[in-house]
């Protein structure tokens, strides 16, 4: 992609449809006169009287216990460095949105033209009543240090400076796995740190806190060594101050366990790699250039251990990992402040989430068979959805052992349930999905790329390397539209089946469509004429192996895009119908709905065989079904045909399959509340569980039902995904949009990697 087109898409996201990444939207009712009189006057007065008598009680009362401030005041931003407070805001915005998507926590993002400390601490803290937290972000040092040491002693909510404990957080996370790989204790190790800025200074920290020896730390700057005979140093710095002022960093290097790099590409030359101990830690994480390639350190040395800030190579070290986690702990138990035995609390809980059984929704994500603990696999995945049960209660039980916190939690099993139903952001599974589809991108058909839309949606696929597209269509309007939107990607393949340049193909797939079709009454010259048609041209090509997927239905209806693709591309073993599900992506979760567009009235059995199948798409995604066969009835309240379809079906479904999360007949209401659920029916499969999966019993209710949910609650579709195909073959939504056919996209593409990796076993 182009810088100019890519600058031009960045401030397009930033601008349309509305300005800005944020909003604020209402919790409460408002729709009535008697809403409006309990929100505003008089009804508000009511909890400003509580919280006067007793200033504890904001946090009862207003949303005080979730809001955190991201604030700034512009002095060094990314790698912009002092572009000012407005400036800074978008990146202000993202924090907002990372602090929301992960762990569900609000934010005003602030920003401070300020650059005098002074001034500055003194707005934070005429605005931190407003707030259960402060986070710190992009302000440069040596400020930075005074600002929040500051902020900490005369603040009574949790503040930290992101860009310095963050970063320190989880590379001493990494840090205490790569050393037990490398069986070595922290007490003994040497280290050289190249950089003395504010996240080298709270590494190291970090580092010494958990038994690092001054000793045996090397820090270097631009300027050299930090070296006891420097006048240039700031406090923070001299505490790691040498003697030996003329020392290189060259020779520092010799026999070094650890190099952190927090500094400038290339800084580590490959023989200073070569000079370090047995089983080196090379922590470089300088973006977007480390200060030695991942690759040239692999090749130099077998043995090392390495992290880097990168998402394109192992153990990268994202601050992301921490921040969300750390506050959500902090806010719950209404902590004072973020103290070193939370900051050790979130680093150990990282650590030992490493050493856990990986979900296979993460392994889907990465493309791995399977993550392990080891070199590669030092700290967790950013995109693990573990994160949010394991760090926040770690951090809430050091702040209650540490005496900072002023509310206890007491049921800890409660907690965590509540944290895992947070989850985030909604459209968490749809990062997992792209993310998976990356790690092997596979040639994918778009059947109607002379369609704006539909060759955006191909743009970003390749753009993204999501897969590679093979753009179907009339080549003159597809060559036009590209140029409009320059997609430059003179290595796409654009096929016109109807072209003169395309009639050996063409003759080809005929020949093998009639030999297929031939005793079903379709002639050679029928075959001919039916292969010029875009849809029978892209199966076949997915058939005969020329493409790994195909897309089509943007333009066409269903039913005319289905027919080519049943025709031409056989079932999976073991299937006898196909069968269709909608991943919708709520609030509450993935919720997975079949069958939403082939099988109309199915049978018990064919019923039974539609979950089967669901609960293999469901798996494809790395999710766990619990899957409810809902109705109008539950668990034989009606004798009516339709009831006692479902009812059949779940009878197949225990006797032949014991292993499935499945029970039923259920309403739709009980198969979604839990708690209603167990009270009602204890004895159901699926007590205790969240279902994630509706069997409907016919397409009407299955149809109507998510497409309900989609329109109501504007939520994200992705599907129809078709299960039982033997060759990943899906098809759009008529007029889907550009993102939800970027979502089937990669959808194609993940089923395209799961069949051939079933082939290959």
């Amino acid at each position: 992609m182009s810088k100019v087109r890519k600058r031009r898409e960045a401030l397009v996201y930033h601008a349309k449809p509305n300005p800005g990444k944020i909003e604020v939207v209402p919790t409460k009712k408002h729709a009535s006169q008697r809403d409006l009189g309990l929100a505003y006057s008089p009804g508000v007065a009511e909890p400003c009287i509580e919280i006067n008598k007793d200033i504890n009680n904001a946090y009862k009362y207003t949303n005080k216990g979730n809001l955190v401030a991201v604030i700034s005041n512009g002095t060094a931003v990314l790698g912009l460095g002092d572009i000012g407070a407005e400036a800074s805001k978008p990146v202000m915005e993202g924090k907002a949105l990372l602090f929301k998507i992960f762990a569900d926590i609000d934010v005003f993002d602030i920003e401070v033209d300020a650059k005098d400390p002074e001034k500055f601490i003194e707005t934070v803290k005429n605005i931190a009543p407003t707030f259960g937290g402060i986070n710190l972000e992009d302000i440069k040092a040596p400020e930075a240090f005074e600002i929040e040491n500051r902020l900490k002693d005369e603040l009574n909510i949790p503040v930290m400076h992101d860009d310095q404990h963050g970063t320190a957080i989880i590379s001493a996370a990494a840090l205490i796995n790569a050393l037990e790989i490398a069986n070595k204790n922290i007490e003994d190790i040497k280290i050289v740190v190249s950089g003395a800025g504010s996240a080298a200074i709270a590494c190291t920290d970090l580092y010494a806190f958990m038994g690092a020896k001054t000793k045996n730390i090397y820090m270097f700057d631009i300027d050299g060594l930090v070296s006891e005979n420097r006048t240039d140093l700031l406090p923070n710095q001299m505490k790691y101050a040498q003697k030996n002022q003329n020392l290189k960093m060259v020779d520092a290097i010799k026999n070094a366990d650890v190099f952190l790099g927090l500094s400038a590409g290339g800084v580590l030359k490959p023989e200073m790699l070569k000079s370090m101990a047995k089983d080196p830690i090379v922590f470089a994480m300088a973006n977007p250039e480390p200060e030695i390639e991942y690759d040239l350190a692999k090749s130099t040395r077998d043995d090392v251990i390495m992290a880097t800030g990168r998402t394109d190579y192992p153990n990268q070290v994202n601050n992301v990992l921490g921040f969300p986690y750390i506050f959500r702990g902090a806010l719950d138990v209404r902590a004072t402040k973020i103290n070193e035995e939370m900051k050790m609390a979130a680093v150990k809980a990282i650590a030992e989430l490493a050493k856990k059984p990986v979900p296979e929704q993460v392994n889907i994500a990465y493309s791995e068979t399977r993550l392990n603990f080891g070199k590669d696999y030092i700290i967790p995945k950013p995109f693990d959805p573990r994160l949010i049960g394991e760090i926040p209660p770690a951090v809430a039980k050091a702040a209650i052992a540490s005496g900072v916190a002023k509310q206890e939690i007491t049921d800890w099993t409660t907690y965590e349930e509540e944290l895992l139903e947070r989850m985030g952001s909604e459209d968490k599974i749809t990062r997992l999905l792209i993310s998976g589809a990356k790690r092997n991108p596979k040639r994918i058909i778009y059947a109607e790329a002379d369609h704006l839309d539909v060759l955006k949606a191909a743009q970003i696929v390749y753009d993204e390397g999501i897969g590679k597209p093979i753009l179907l269509g009339r080549r003159e309007l597809i060559l036009e539209l590209m140029n409009e939107i320059e997609f430059d990607a003179s290595n796409v393949q654009i096929i016109d089946p109807k072209s003169e340049k395309q009639r050996e193909q063409r003759e080809e797939y005929a020949e093998l469509l009639w030999k297929k079709k031939s005793r079903k009454g379709i002639t050679l010259f029928d075959a001919k004429k039916l292969i010029r048609e875009r849809n029978y041209f892209a199966a076949m090509m997915l058939e005969k192996g020329d493409a790994d997927a195909m897309l089509s239905g943007y333009s066409r209806a269903y039913p005319a895009v289905l027919k080519p693709i049943l025709e031409l591309i056989g079932k999976e073993k073991g299937v006898e119908k196909v069968a269709a599900t909608n991943l919708m992506n709520t609030a509450k979760g993935p919720i997975f709905i079949s069958d939403t567009s082939i099988n109309i009235t199915p049978s018990a059995n064919e019923l039974a065989n539609i979950a089967i199948m669901t609960a293999r798409t469901v798996k494809m995604f790395g999710i766990e079904p619990n899957m409810a066969l809902v109705s109008y009835s539950n668990f034989g309240s009606s004798n009516h045909p339709s009831a006692k379809t479902v009812k059949e079906a779940i009878s197949i479904l225990h006797q032949n399959h014991p292993d499935l999360s499945v029970d039923g007949e259920l309403q739709v209401d009980f198969a979604l509340n839990r708690k209603m659920r167990n009270q009602k029916f204890p004895f159901s499969k699926l007590k205790n569980l969240k279902v994630n999966t509706l069997i409907y019993p016919n397409l009407d209710a299955a149809n109507a039902t998510y497409k309900l949910i989609k329109e109501l609650n504007s939520s994200d579709s992705i599907g129809p995904i078709l299960m039982g195909l033997n060759k990943p073959a899906h098809i759009f939504q008529l007029g889907a949009s550009v993102d939800e056919m970027v979502n089937m996209s990669a959808v194609a593409i993940v089923d395209a990697q799961r069949k051939e990796k079933k082939k290959s076993l």
